[in-house]
């Protein structure tokens, strides 16, 4: 009877590549999320949302999205009302063209535990705990949880496909619970140099803090 014996580089070899099979099989969304922090530094997809309020009602909303890292994102409202919220880096401003209405806020203080937050920030374990949910749809998700109480988010979830950002659930302190879907997302998107300016247009009514 032969005995076939492994040389031991081939061995090494072996084991290194199941214990990385091991490791990938066993990573967890929370990881998965983690991996996309640290290496997705842009994307960009289009959105449906919807919003589900405690009356039964539902309201739902489509639209554009695009992020770079750190702090700057832009959401484009289509339907079923225009808006525009993009953020620079600095500043968050919101844009409503059927009043020509612009305002802007510190990028600190909007961002602090929102659903942007969650995706364009770079150190998301400072501003979320975070723990894995149960597999649905699909997906693998994770369940953020804000560190601080102040604000109207009490809890995210991010669901994955794979490596892809997929939904976005958010349960606010007025009893909304908002889906957002996120279509053909592409990650590490080239966005043109202007993706993130904003230039309120000429004659709107402008409120900075």
């Amino acid at each position: 009877m032969m005995t076939h014996v492994f040389p031991k580089s081939l061995r090494a070899v072996t084991v290194a590549a199941l214990s990385l099979a091991c490791a990938s099989a066993f990573a967890t969304a929370t990881d998965e999320l983690r991996d996309f922090v640290k290496n997705v530094k842009s994307g960009k997809s289009t959105f449906t949302q919807t919003v589900y309020q405690p009356n039964g009602k539902q309201k739902l909303s489509n639209g554009s999205f695009a992020f770079e890292r750190p702090n700057r994102f832009r959401f484009v409202y289509d339907k079923p009302y225009a808006q525009t919220v993009v953020g620079d880096g600095t500043k968050v401003w919101i844009y409503d063209p059927d009043l020509n209405q612009a305002s802007s806020r510190k990028v600190g203080d909007a961002l602090a535990n929102t659903p942007a937050a969650l995706i364009v920030s770079n150190d998301i374990d400072k501003v979320f705990t975070l723990s894995d949910a149960p597999s649905k749809d699909g997906l693998d998700w994770v369940l953020a949880t804000p560190k601080q109480a102040e604000g109207t988010v009490r809890s995210l979830k991010v669901g994955f496909k794979g490596h892809a950002l997929a939904q976005l659930e958010i349960d606010d302190s007025f009893g909304q619970k908002s889906l957002i879907v996120f279509n053909g997302f592409e990650a590490n998107a080239k966005l043109a140099s202007d993706t993130f300016v904003f230039v309120p247009p000429k004659g709107a009514d402008v409120a900075e803090q």
